[in-house]
């Protein structure tokens, strides 16, 4: 069994296919936790990642959302007393813009809660609290990476692809290829969840928004676009986000990069940097 007193990262994702994901980064697997604080239901992965002791959970099945988030998080620091550094890693709803061409595959770093405020009748939504910035060791860590990465796409395509090598199974977690990377335009409305896009939209190019053209050196080989890193905003709160009006509204007011759902749960309890 593993000694909990030495894991000072922690490492949280909501979804099945996250915590996936995230294993399958770790450089060396760890036996489980020699034991956990009296009440803590969560099951954690244990293991090593550049030569720092990681402790992963996820949300339970079915469960999503701003309460879940923050009730693992509290539920690790009890079990995990010497975690220093917070990871908040999972799948984002892009938020597109002309000048931040965000792609399947990208990846956003930064978090605001969009739904922490109050709505006023003919009025604007307004904004009464604010939450915690990620801890200043992993914020000046993200300016070094980017100041030594930034445009440097092969830097992430290696990386990626050094995870991909390790297992078969692995490969589902590359970059999608670009003929999947379709963007409908705000008005045009997807009428039935059970049918997906191809089913409702089918070709039809009049739905759909010219992207700008990749460069030759933004694909790889095999069709897939490279993956880039964006710093930005990620707007996090309590529901799922599909009014495409309300999402293009927040990313032009506030430069918010993407949507997701369980950040804003940590971000008081648990400061952490959020991917």
């Amino acid at each position: 069994m593993s000694n909990n007193q030495k894991y000072t990262v922690g490492w949280t994702s909501a979804l099945p296919t996250e915590l996936s994901a995230a294993i399958a980064s770790l450089d060396a697997r760890h036996p489980r936790p020699e034991e956990t604080a009296p009440n803590d239901c969560s099951t954690y992965i244990l293991g090593e990642i550049a030569g720092h002791n990681v402790v992963m959970a996820s949300l339970p099945v079915g469960e999503y959302g701003t309460t879940s988030a923050a009730i693992v998080s509290r539920d690790m620091l009890s079990s995990f007393p010497n975690v220093r550094f917070g990871l908040m890693v999972g799948i984002g709803g892009g938020a597109p813009a002309p000048k931040q061409e965000i792609r399947l595959g990208g990846g956003v770093g930064g978090v605001i809660q969009y739904d922490y405020g109050k709505a006023l009748q003919n009025r604007s939504f307004i904004t009464t609290g604010h939450l915690n910035q990620p801890p200043q060791s992993l914020s000046t860590a993200v300016t070094v990476v980017r100041a030594i990465h930034d445009g440097e796409l092969y830097h992430l395509k290696n990386a990626v692809g050094a995870v991909l090598q390790g297992k078969e199974s692995n490969r589902k977690f590359g970059c999608p290829p670009a003929s999947s990377d379709r963007l409908f335009v705000s008005k045009h409305i997807h009428t039935d969840e059970t049918k997906s896009c191809e089913e409702i939209c089918g070709g039809d190019p009049s739905v759909l928004v010219i992207r700008n053209t990749q460069d030759d050196n933004d694909e790889d080989g095999e069709g897939a676009v490279l993956p880039v890193a964006h710093y930005g905003l990620i707007a996090s709160g309590n529901q799922v986000m599909k009014d495409s009006a309300f999402r293009d509204k927040l990313a032009e007011s506030r430069g918010v990069l993407c949507f997701e759902m369980e950040a804003a749960g940590l971000m008081n309890h648990f400061p952490c940097l959020v991917v």
